[in-house]
């Protein structure tokens, strides 16, 4: 309850900093808000383009946040998605097999690719104590530069060098029913696999023997080794399921949202991720709500744009703000328990004034 309230007021007191952004440039903040949430909100095109983009979110959201729990920090969601997206990518360009099937491995090939991409930090970190952010920060550079040489020269587009070639519609996790449902948005199954994964990865860490195990490593790496825990297992294992979560947002992204992978761009959900991770307080189903309520933001900030003079950069600086209050919660919690505190103390005292005055 008390995490949920720090990232509630994580996001009013952004919010309320967006408005005075606005007022300063010499805009409506109730237009400008107005807009933004219409762009995300207003009809079932809209809700369907906001469900889409929520759901690589939810994925490397989760990657960030399962890292978190387990102790480390995954900085490298950006390059474990590419290179999840380039495996899937390379599979459904590659067979001609029943849709079913081409999809089921296409899945599994996303996140095996991350899932590889984040076991070499995970090793160092196990064996060499190499610190995960620098080893992660380096794979994603190495993964935009394997996408970059690779897709041009085994996977070129029919038009341009710069992307691979289009999907074929098996090999897309679009389906009509969807499309129609939501008049036409690029909604497609990559929602439902978040929802899923939420309830998987919730399930592990807090129900399972195995969840348990990569917690006490991540909070007292000494103590779970005392205690007969193998530690450069949990620490590579962890690592290696985090890099798989953000692989399947590269399934998402790249063969639901789009159908082509282009060359030359690292993808923002990944470092977005973290964000995520920090306002859903790390677990699987704060991360799922901090990803719909980024979604609405990414959403509406073109129509926000188009319908008035307000610059799309003011809703990247509300959502900066808002990871800045979510990052520094510890802060907003020593503030609201000093409050309550003073509150409580109040109160004894007008209790004990009311017990003398009788």
């Amino acid at each position: 309850m008390k995490n949920t309230i720090i990232s509630l007021l994580a996001v009013v007191l952004g919010l309320l900093a967006g408005a005075i952004l606005m007022f300063l440039i010499g805009s409506n903040p109730v237009e400008g808000y107005t807009y933004l949430f219409q762009g995300g909100l207003k009809n079932m095109e809209r809700i369907g383009n906001t469900l889409a983009t929520a759901a690589p979110l939810v994925f490397t959201g989760l990657s960030v946040a399962f890292a978190f729990r387990t102790g480390l920090f995954n900085i490298g969601a950006a390059g474990q998605m590419l290179i999840g997206g380039f495996f899937a990518t390379a599979i459904g360009l590659s067979f001609d097999l029943p849709r079913p099937l081409l999809l089921s491995l296409m899945v599994v090939g996303g996140f095996v690719g991350g899932a590889l991409w984040a076991y070499v930090p995970g090793l160092l970190k196990a064996k060499f104590n190499v610190h995960e952010v620098v080893s992660t920060i380096m794979m994603n550079w190495i993964a935009y530069w394997t996408v970059y040489y690779t897709i041009p020269a085994y996977f070129k587009g029919e038009f341009l060098e710069t992307e691979s070639a289009k999907l074929p519609d098996a090999a897309t996790l679009k389906v009509p029913f969807l499309s129609e449902l939501f008049a036409g948005s690029y909604i497609n199954m990559g929602i439902f696999f978040g929802i899923v994964a939420v309830l998987v990865i919730a399930f592990i860490i807090d129900r399972t023997t195995l969840g348990f195990e990569l917690k006490a490593v991540g909070f007292n790496r000494h103590s779970a080794e005392y205690a007969g825990m193998s530690v450069n297992r949990s620490i590579i294992l962890s690592m290696a399921i985090s890099g798989g979560l953000a692989g399947l947002a590269g399934v998402i992204q790249y063969t639901g949202n789009a159908n082509s992978l282009q060359i030359g761009i690292m993808p923002t959900q990944g470092f977005d991720g973290i964000a995520v991770a920090l306002l859903g307080n790390n677990t699987p189903v704060g991360v799922l709500f901090a990803a719909l309520f980024f979604g609405i933001l990414y959403s509406g900030t073109g129509f926000m744009n188009a319908m008035t003079e307000i610059p799309p950069e003011i809703a990247n600086t509300i959502i900066a703000i808002i990871i800045y209050f979510a990052a520094t919660s510890v802060l907003i919690e020593r503030l609201l328990r000093k409050y309550f505190n003073k509150r409580t103390e109040k109160e004894n005292v007008n209790t004990a004034v009311k017990k003398g005055d009788s």
